[in-house]
């Protein structure tokens, strides 16, 4: 029942109780009043009926005396004395207007009765002295019948007298009774009325509400230090208490969930901070290598749950290779086609286990046992590769944020892409597209590494000087086509020439250049004769015939031998102005311009 009922019914009670108390009050005061009434009107009675025997005595004492002396003034008094009596019908209707009942009246009517009787035995004496007959009226007013008479209408009054006394006492009995009897009840009306506002107290503050209110307070104490550990105490009242333990225990679950919602918001930060330096480092990489190395550390710390593989697309070969791993997967292979992955052959995440269902991978082992999840890598040449994810066996119910996965694998695609994009600018910065060598700005930064730690070592640096021979014939005679197809056909021999394409240079026009480093003077010069021979031995064909013999003149240099560091392609240049001085299609090397 509720607070609000509660008080309602005690309120109820309480006016009920104080209505009824108030009842009693007036009932007792109305038997107060009766009482005073029956006091009045016994003392209006006892006035009305006190002078009846005084009066009776009075007229028959002044009777006597005038009977005796003959004065005129007893009779006048007599006479005044009678006319005050009155009649006996008079004298009654005052009684009974004064609240004399009909068996006083009664009385009193006898009593009456008997002073008239005695008033006819005076007028007849005292007429009998007015005619001088004083012995008759002396026997009249002294007889015994006349005391007698004399002494019943005395008697009469009296019996009147006593039942008077008697019916007013019973009168007051009964109105002092009746008045103390509501007084009482009354009383314990309040008594009632002040135990049920005490109960009522007692039961709503300090049971229903203090009791309560002292442990939702200290629940509500707990709640606003966010410590949402505490439950609420369960009331099983229905009224504003309950409401409270009911509106505590919402508050405290909004609090859970607010709790819950800021871990995630603060998880949902630290990743992104994650991802955020990720993609900065990313963004500084110069090389894949360093890309895989800043993949392969963050990723744990952005998705811990999942082991995974970096993979990069190799044209060359049309497979995807591992680039780095984490937290050891072992459910992908290490090296599969492109056509094994069905992320990669529709472009689009591919999940084929956990909360969705779809074919798997062949590239996956386990087949659909592992939760994984395929990214592939698209940027705006085609395909750099994937981003293959799994669910570790340390938590094997940990679902994947796809969201945060996606914006992982689009951000390393497009470090890739900007990879790829500034490789692709830097190899047509520094690479010939007509032969697709090292173009010389390419050789300008080879040359300097290479002579620093060639003189930081001791060991020798070759250089050979290549130039084609009559160049200038074959644009002359068969168009520049015909000299470019000479030119890549030279720089085919050279690359093949060489174990490392990345030391074979276009050094301008029809001029080659190759370093040698860590070769000594004589192999340099064997590698040069055999070069030549190799250009020597070529055939190319343009538009259907044969452009004829390709001959080159090489000058060859080794520092420290023949020159410093410094002067090692002047030198070479040199001994190849003299190659082509002494008849072209040789090999010069600066020893022998010392010698001669």
């Amino acid at each position: 029942m509720r607070l609000a009922t509660i008080t309602n019914w005690a309120y109820g009670a309480t006016v009920a109780l104080t209505l009824a108390s108030g009842t009693t009050m007036l009932l007792a005061s109305s038997a107060q009043q009766q009482e005073r009434t029956s006091v009045s009107q016994r003392y209006a009675l006892d006035r009305a009926t006190a002078t009846i025997d005084e009066d009776v005595l009075a007229l028959s004492e002044l009777s006597r005396q005038y009977v005796i002396n003959g004065d005129a003034s007893d009779l006048l008094a007599y006479e005044k004395v009678r006319a005050e009596l009155g009649t006996v019908e008079a004298r009654t209707r005052r009684i009974k207007d004064a609240g004399a009942g009909e068996d006083e009246l009664k009385s009193l009517r006898e009593a009456l009765g008997w002073a008239d009787t005695l008033q006819t035995r005076q007028e007849r004496a005292i007429a009998a002295r007015r005619q001088g007959d004083t012995n008759t009226a002396l026997r009249v007013l002294f007889a015994p019948e006349y005391e007698r008479e004399l002494d019943r209408s005395r008697s009469a009054v009296e019996r009147f007298q006593y039942r008077l006394d008697q019916r007013m006492a019973d009168d007051l009995r009964t109105a002092e009774k009746t008045s103390r009897a509501w007084r009482s009840t009354s009383e314990v009306m309040l008594a009632v009325t002040g135990l049920l506002f005490l109960c009522v107290l007692y039961f709503v503050f300090r049971r229903r509400v203090l009791h309560p209110v002292v442990k939702l307070s200290d629940v509500i104490g707990r709640l606003a230090a966010q410590d949402y550990e505490t439950e609420p105490p369960h009331f099983d009242q229905i009224d504003e208490i309950g409401d409270m333990a009911q509106a505590l225990r919402v508050f405290r679950e909004n609090g859970i969930e607010r709790q819950r919602l800021e871990h995630e918001r603060d998880a949902d930060r630290a990743v992104r901070d994650i991802l955020s330096r990720m993609t900065q480092r990313m963004q500084g990489c110069d090389t894949v290598s360093e890309l895989t190395d800043i993949v392969k550390r963050f990723t744990p710390e952005v998705a811990p749950q999942l082991a995974g593989r970096l993979y990069l697309f190799d044209p060359s070969r049309n497979v995807l290779v591992e680039g780095c791993s984490w937290l050891e997967p072992v459910h992908s292979a290490a090296e599969f086609s492109p056509l094994a992955c069905w992320g990669l052959r529709r472009g689009v995440p591919h999940r084929p286990s956990g909360a969705s269902f779809d074919i798997p991978c062949s590239h996956i082992d386990g087949g659909d046992g592992p939760d994984s999840l395929c990214l592939p890598l698209i940027g705006q040449q085609g395909t750099l590769g994937m981003l293959y994810l799994e669910s570790r066996k340390v938590d094997p119910t940990t679902s994947l944020n796809e969201t945060y996965l996606q914006l992982l694998a689009e951000n390393v695609g497009l470090a890739l892409d900007n990879l790829r994009l500034r490789e692709a600018l830097r190899l047509l910065a520094m690479t010939d597209p007509l032969t697709t060598l090292p173009n010389r700005r390419q050789l300008d930064e080879a040359l300097a590494t290479t002579l620093i730690d060639a003189e930081r070592t001791g060991s020798p640096v070759c250089c050979a000087m290549i130039d084609v021979d009559h160049f200038k014939r074959f644009n002359d005679d068969n168009g520049h086509d015909a000299g470019d197809a000479v030119l890549r056909a030279v720089g085919l021999a050279l690359q093949a020439a060489v174990r490392d394409n990345n030391l074979v240079f276009r050094y301008g026009g029809e001029e080659f250049l190759l370093l040698l480093p860590g070769v000594d003077q004589a192999a340099a010069a064997l590698r040069a004769e055999e070069i030549r021979s190799r250009i020597a031995a070529l055939r190319v064909q343009h538009d259907g015939r044969e452009l004829g013999p390709i001959t080159v003149s090489i000058g060859l240099a080794c520092a420290p031998a023949d020159t410093d560091w410094q002067s090692l392609l002047q030198t070479a240049d040199a001994a190849l102005l003299r190659a082509k001085k002494a008849g072209r299609n040789q090999v010069i090397t600066a020893t022998e311009r010392r010698s001669a």
